[in-house]
């Protein structure tokens, strides 16, 4: 027993020996977590207060449950369940499946969007295939929720889901969906754990069978359960409180498919005498990242006193996290590739080194600039640029158009508006990173032809087809390039965090929404502390090589770069504010809480008087019909007329006052922000061309 104890922390040790019975261990990153939970379950065991064969411990990954297993074996337990929860469900309804259901069982499909393409048929919705993953997903955040398709809609309204098709369309989706899986006799992973749940909910002799097999449980990443997962939980439990709990609410990022870190926060209200220990000692990291992940972390609003963990660094000294401004993404990238090429001269392994990123449409820049200098690479959690089915399709375009009249940024983009690309991204999932995909072809072409004056669609197909060609490692060790969901569980000596920039980090569409803005901080967390000792920290003023320097950098940076750092000052010297509170948008008017999109963009609730200035509104208009007729573009494409609205009633005078306004970003101001300021300076008419 003492050997089982030996090298705990008295946290650790305290979890361990914790009696049976509920217990919460609120555990930080890198603090041993998975060390502890397992000694637990040997401890229990060692003691005679559980057989092995009586526990079940469930993950979200077959790769933590794998090292779950791995390490009970390595300290002599055997026979203990170290599963996912979909793994659990799958052999439990399996072995009661012919007392609860009969006949033959049901198979599980193999490929979900497959059903949802069918039943998008069926109601004449779209079936491309980025379209139907996104569609899936809804299908699945409303089951992982437990909502019936009825339920949908006003659920979907209520979390401010960005979804992809209207929400009465997606009811009927999933509806659909659910009528032809019926009809084949066919399973998906979510049913699963209802099928599973219901067994033991509705028929009282299988749970007590069940209940008489297991009586010790734990949850591992206990913040990303589900409503759907809970539910199980519950079904396992039947009353009893022998459950061990294991999360960490700074690292709930997974709340887009429908987990929740309430059941973690909550844990000490539905178990009044639970044993609730704090792991702070942080083994994974130095002091430096270590601090940097609390500074990250202690400007977050909303969570709970109890909830809050302050890690505490417990290895030796070890380098400042680096913090790099950079004038564009090709340099960004190119600084990252040499200082990346400067760790391996240094000794440090290729597979010790990551750059994580927001979104998977950043890797390309990186990719190419890892291939310049040799280094060898790998893409977690995605396709390599070149191999992304948008940009294959693209590339297919652009050959077919051949030579155009007009400069080849433009000539490609409009190529590229067949296949997708609009002036604005779409709000998210999979059509926003296809459209990133597109928009870096349309700007790799803007690089191209002030590289290659005079160079034309057909010499930059060629281009396109020498870096496919060139962006092909060899299949061995490399530097992992990942986004930061893909990222969660992992580690490495050297982690670069790129691109941290406002629409980015935060995502653009988590603006105006508190909790997703919390999310998205909470995202960045996740990627500080996936470090071990090298940390960087970069952005870039401009997307492309020589462009304007529109963006700024991420609001999350602003308490973390030191005062003196030289990436802490903008143009001519001036420090850069720190970073305010953000206040929920109040009505200028009234000053009520703004909820509605409309009335956040008005500035204003719909009943209220409206202060419009008409002139401007009309030269406004006008100036947007001239526009669009010159873009060759619809007029809301330009500005909507609810945005042109609420620019004549706050008749903004400066970039920050434009950019306040909702559904105004940096892209928008860099086509429009002169003349539209121009306009509500001048106070005067506009005569369209």
């Amino acid at each position: 027993m003492e050997a089982l104890l030996e090298g705990l922390d008295p946290e650790q040790r305290a979890a361990v020996e914790a009696p049976r019975g509920p217990v919460c261990v609120l555990a930080g990153a890198g603090t041993g977590k998975t060390r502890t939970i397992t000694h637990r379950i040997a401890y229990l065991c060692q003691r005679g207060h559980v057989a092995p064969t009586q526990v079940l411990a469930v993950t979200f990954t077959k790769r933590a449950a794998g090292e779950m297993r791995t390490r009970l074996r390595s300290l002599d337990v055997h026979g203990a369940q170290a599963v996912t929860f979909h793994a659990a469900a799958s052999r439990q309804l399996r072995y009661f499946w012919p007392r609860v259901v009969g006949g033959p069982r049901w198979d599980l499909i193999d490929q979900k969007i497959r059903v949802v393409g069918r039943a998008a048929s069926r109601l004449g919705m779209p079936t491309e295939a980025d379209a139907l993953r996104d569609l899936t997903g809804e299908i699945e955040w409303a089951k992982s929720s437990l909502l019936t398709p009825d339920a949908y809609p006003a659920a979907a309204s209520r979390a401010a889901r960005d979804i992809p098709a209207p929400a009465e369309q997606i009811m009927k989706l999933y509806a659909m969906y659910e009528q032809l899986k019926n009809e084949a006799q066919l399973l998906d992973f979510d049913d699963l754990l209802l099928h599973t749940a219901a067994a033991l909910e509705d028929n009282l002799e299988v749970a007590q069978e069940f209940r008489d097999r297991y009586r010790c449980f734990v949850v591992d990443e206990y913040q990303d359960v589900t409503p759907l997962q809970q539910r199980v939980l519950d079904a396992w439990l039947g009353g009893r409180d022998d459950l061990t709990v294991v999360g960490d609410a700074n690292q709930t990022i997974y709340s887009f498919a429908g987990a929740s870190p309430q059941p973690l926060l909550n844990f000490g209200r539905r178990f009044p005498e639970a044993v609730v220990v704090r792991l702070e000692r942080d083994y994974r990291s130095t002091p430096q990242v270590v601090a940097l992940a609390n500074d990250v972390i202690r400007w977050a609003r909303g969570r709970p006193a109890g909830s809050r963990l302050k890690l505490i660094g417990q290895r030796p000294e070890g380098p400042a996290p680096r913090f790099h401004e950079f004038d564009d993404e090709p340099a960004e990238a190119d600084a990252v590739a040499r200082r990346i090429k400067t760790l391996l001269d240094e000794g440090v392994a290729a597979s010790e080194i990551a750059i994580l990123y927001r979104v998977n449409a950043q890797s390309e820049v990186y990719e190419q600039a890892l291939a310049s200098l040799g280094i060898p690479y790998l893409v977690r959690g995605g396709e390599r640029f070149f191999e992304r089915a948008e940009v294959r399709q693209a590339m297919i375009t652009l050959r077919a158009a051949g030579d155009r009249e007009g400069s080849l940024p433009e000539v490609v983009r409009s190529a590229l508006g067949k296949v997708g690309l609009t002036d604005e991204p779409p709000t998210g999932g999979s059509a926003r990173e296809r459209w990133e995909s597109l928009l870096a072809l349309v700007e790799l072409a803007e690089e191209f032809v002030a590289a290659v004056p005079g160079a034309d669609l057909p010499r930059f197909c060629l281009e396109l087809d020498a870096r496919a060609e060139a962006q092909h490692p060899p299949t061995v060790e490399g530097v992992t390039l990942a986004s930061l969901h893909a990222s969660k569980g992992l580690e490495w000596d050297a982690v670069f965090l790129v691109g941290l920039v406002e629409g980015t980090m935060p995502i653009q569409y988590a603006e105006g929404d508190d909790a997703k803005i919390e999310e998205e901080r909470r995202l960045l967390y996740v990627g500080v502390t996936r470090a071990r000792e090298h940390l960087w920290l970069s952005w870039a003023l401009s997307r492309a090589a020589g462009g304007r320097k529109y963006r700024r950098r991420s609001r999350f940076l602003y308490n973390l770069v030191p005062e003196n750092h030289p990436a802490a000052r903008v143009s001519g010297g001036a420090q850069r504010p720190p970073l305010m509170k953000k206040e929920k948008p109040t009505c200028r008017v009234c000053a009520s809480t703004l909820v509605e999109a409309q009335a956040v963009k008005l500035g204003r609730c719909r009943s209220c008087p409206s202060d419009v200035d008409e002139e401007l509104l009309e030269s406004l208009r006008q100036w947007r019909a001239g526009r669009a007729r010159e873009l060759k573009v619809p007029a809301y494409v330009v500005f909507t007329d609810a945005t042109l609205m609420a620019i004549a009633e706050q008749r903004p005078t400066d970039s920050a006052g434009l950019v306040a306004i909702s559904g105004i970003g940096a892209s928008k101001l860099d086509k429009f922000g002169d003349d539209v300021l121009g306009l509500v300076r001048a106070g005067v008419g506009y005569s369209a061309t």
